[in-house]
């Protein structure tokens, strides 16, 4: 099984560092070949030229080799913090870059005059791990839990991958070391689980 894992963080010691390892060590556990992707650390442009935008462009080679293990992925996984009710600009700009139309998804008519979106992706799940300081009942109360429509409507409901897993490990900023740990552990189990499943 192919599994692309894609991490958003400025820094090696944050927490979302530790649960992409654990993410990345439950999958390597299953056999899986796994492409673990530190996107701060790879210093990924996420600034999306003029020259890019048409479905056929030559792309540079670090997004085309991006491009080209997205559309071979069986499941991705993807960890960030919640800045701003969104995922850190790195990553918006991944999807912007690597999530292409023609690759990822096209446009087919509608049968009514206009166009539906057709997702191309191979993958089976997407698990999605997201770290926050707003209590998760709080990020539903408040602002609707924009993440969760970003990633399970938006951009993997698009891209057609049919199950999409989001969990949301908050309020981080008061969190002990033994809510850490069994984050990790829980996020090693979903991993795990999810990807036996999606085989």
């Amino acid at each position: 099984m192919n599994v692309s894992l894609i991490l958003a963080h400025p820094s090696p010691k944050s927490f979302n560092r530790a649960i992409a390892d654990a993410a990345a060590e439950a999958a390597r556990k299953l056999g899986c070949k796994l492409a673990y992707h530190d996107l701060y650390q790879e210093k990924f442009d996420p600034v999306m030229p003029a020259e890019e935008l048409a479905p056929e462009a030559a792309l540079p080679e670090p997004i085309a080799a991006h491009v080209e293990e997205i559309c071979l992925a069986d499941a991705i996984l993807i960890v960030h913090p919640n800045w701003w009710s969104q995922p850190p600009a790195i990553l918006r700009g991944w999807t912007d870059r690597v999530l292409r139309a023609g690759k990822a998804y096209r446009f087919v008519p509608d049968g009514k005059g206009g166009a539906k979106a057709e997702g191309l992706l191979k993958a089976r799940v997407a698990l999605v791990f997201n770290t926050a300081n707003t209590p998760q009942e709080k990020e539903v109360e408040l602002y609707g839990d924009p993440l969760d429509t970003l990633w399970r409507k938006v951009v993997f409901g698009l891209c057609g991958v049919p199950r999409v897993v989001r969990r949301n490990f908050s309020p981080i900023i008061v969190s002990t070391p033994e809510q850490r740990a069994a984050w990790l552990r829980e996020t090693a189990e979903t991993v795990e689980k999810e990807l036996r499943a999606a085989v």
